[in-house]
């Protein structure tokens, strides 16, 4: 019996790298990454072209809005379409859609035509999102996945300053329908990698909770719409009658999930596990800085100080170089360590440099300083993003990695929509402190350099405005202590293991 094995095993063919699918994926993703923050750039542009006979903002507004509506809301099933049809096959369909989305985004010759477009934008990154790492949980063994994850915060690192360069340097030199149109050989060139490269992983017969999706999809469309539109109505009644109204929902949604005799959309069972249950807390406190930090520091840098927003951007560069650099070998010392050895640290940067940016800020610091806490960014970021998904996703079992995913991608963009809602409203307040009166005159405040008599109070609210989101960095570092240790750590200098869990698991399964 032994003999044959050992005949076997080695008659086998060699075991298939993971690597070269997890490169085909990362082009999506970063593509997904790079179009969350590029339109922001492009903005005046668009509105210019499509929409120049109001001085409305709201309108424009929506070509962001209706993107983040439908890549959010449909997370939660379309990880488990993964499990269901497979994760390669859902994220084919997602940059397909994604890609010819980004056509009709570059064709469109009216402001609706363009929030249609990017509203079936979001729809494509929606289905692609969960399958990235689905597809690194089932085919990287647990002992060797931390790299992996690593290389996947290291794509979100570079997206964070490619995608503002990118913005300005296309609107600049051929016009606001170039962000859209770059999707075009970005998307056939990963379509073609992935289709090649990205193999056939079992699927799992699941049954649909046709009932959940319906209570999910509800749900998170009030909370997210409330959130999102809730400034721009002056948090009316109505708009704190729907966020409620979600959360009403969502709470039914849980009670039949915990109620569910046959397969729930979302299998609370997860949440037993501790670092699970950890890791998506402190991944919405990640999304909620990460998102809410920006605003302030840019308005700040373009308006008080004068920089455009190429200059801006470029002040990202260490960030983005540190972290890019850097988060591959966190991935790697996190196979055999524990996360609290990279996130505590991490966090603990992340959050440091938010108060220097608010010290530099308050103090009209020169702007080269702005390098320093971008450099410290970059360096939390790798001990971050990569080592938080990790940890999220280390012990789920093969056949639920969409759900778990599509769990922790959701969690994370509903933390970045608080984000964004919050600080737009602490904005406001700290400039209505700072200088009775401005709500009165908030159109003068987008419209260039700002007048002498109020750069010292719009100063000083934009400094203010980081302490949210330093508050809540620290609320995601308090949640990372109460990790365990996982048990399943390659000591250093052990042997790789080769084969991943679902090929392991296929021998005993013959016997």
């Amino acid at each position: 019996m032994t003999d044959t094995r050992a005949a076997s095993a080695a008659s086998a063919p060699p075991e298939r790298s993971p690597w070269p699918a997890l490169w085909a994926l990362v082009i999506g993703f970063f593509m997904i990454l790079v179009d969350t923050t590029i339109v922001s750039v492009a903005n005046p542009a668009i509105k210019a072209a499509l929409d120049p006979s109001t001085n409305n903002l709201d309108n424009v507004v929506w070509v962001t809005s209706a993107y983040l509506l439908t890549y959010a809301v449909p997370l939660l099933v379309t990880g488990r379409l993964g499990d269901r049809f497979g994760p390669k096959n859902v994220y084919l369909v997602g940059l397909a859609i994604f890609t010819i989305a980004s056509l009709a985004c570059g064709l469109a010759s009216s402001l609706e035509v363009l929030i249609i477009a990017r509203a079936v934008q979001g729809l494509g990154a929606a289905l692609m999102t969960p399958q990235t790492m689905a597809v690194i949980t089932r085919t990287f063994p647990p002992q060797r996945r931390g790299a992996a994850m690593g290389l996947w915060g290291a794509t979100a690192g570079v997206a964070t300053l490619v995608g503002p360069l990118a913005g300005g340097l296309l609107v600049d030199g051929l016009g606001w329908e170039w962000i859209f149109f770059i999707n075009i050989p970005v998307g056939v060139i990963g379509f073609i990698a992935a289709l090649i490269l990205v193999p056939q992983l079992p699927q799992s017969t699941h049954k649909f909770d046709f009932l959940g999706v319906a209570l999910s999809a509800v749900g998170l469309f009030l909370i997210v719409f409330g959130l999102q539109e809730g400034e721009h109505f002056d948090w009316a009644a109505w708009i704190w009658a729907m966020v409620a109204a979600g959360v009403v929902v969502m709470a039914l949604f849980v009670w039949t999930q915990a109620r569910s005799k046959t397969e729930p959309l979302v299998p609370l069972d997860l949440f037993r596990d501790r670092n699970f249950s950890v890791s998506n807390l402190a991944i919405a406190a990640v999304g909620f800085t990460v998102t809410s930090m920006a605003l302030p520091q840019m308005f700040y840098l373009q308006l008080a100080r004068g920089l455009t927003p190429t200059e801006s951007a470029l002040l990202l560069v260490p960030l983005a170089i540190l972290s890019g650099v850097l988060a591959p070998f966190a991935g790697k010392l996190l196979d055999r360590t524990d996360p609290r050895v990279l996130l505590v640290p991490g966090l603990l940067l992340v959050g440091g440099s938010l108060g220097l940016y608010t010290a530099l800020i308050l103090n009209d610091a020169p702007i080269w300083a702005f390098l320093i806490p971008s450099a410290l960014m970059g360096i939390g970021n790798a001990g971050m993003w990569g080592p938080l998904a990790t940890t999220a996703t280390r012990n789920l079992p093969p056949r639920q990695a969409g759900a778990g995913a599509g769990i922790y991608n959701t969690t994370r963009t509903v933390g970045s929509v608080i984000g964004s809602a919050s600080i737009a409203a602490f904005m406001q307040a700290r400039l209505e402190a700072n200088l009775p009166g401005a709500g009165d005159a908030t159109q003068s405040f987008g419209s260039g350099s700002l007048p002498p008599q109020v750069v010292e109070g719009f100063t000083n609210a934009m400094g203010q405005s980081l302490f949210l989101p330093i508050g809540v960095i620290f609320v995601g570092l308090i949640a990372v202590l109460f990790m365990k240790r996982p048990s399943v750590i390659r000591p250093h200098g052990s042997p790789r293991d080769a084969a991943p869990a679902e090929a392991q698991a296929a021998p005993a399964a013959a016997e």
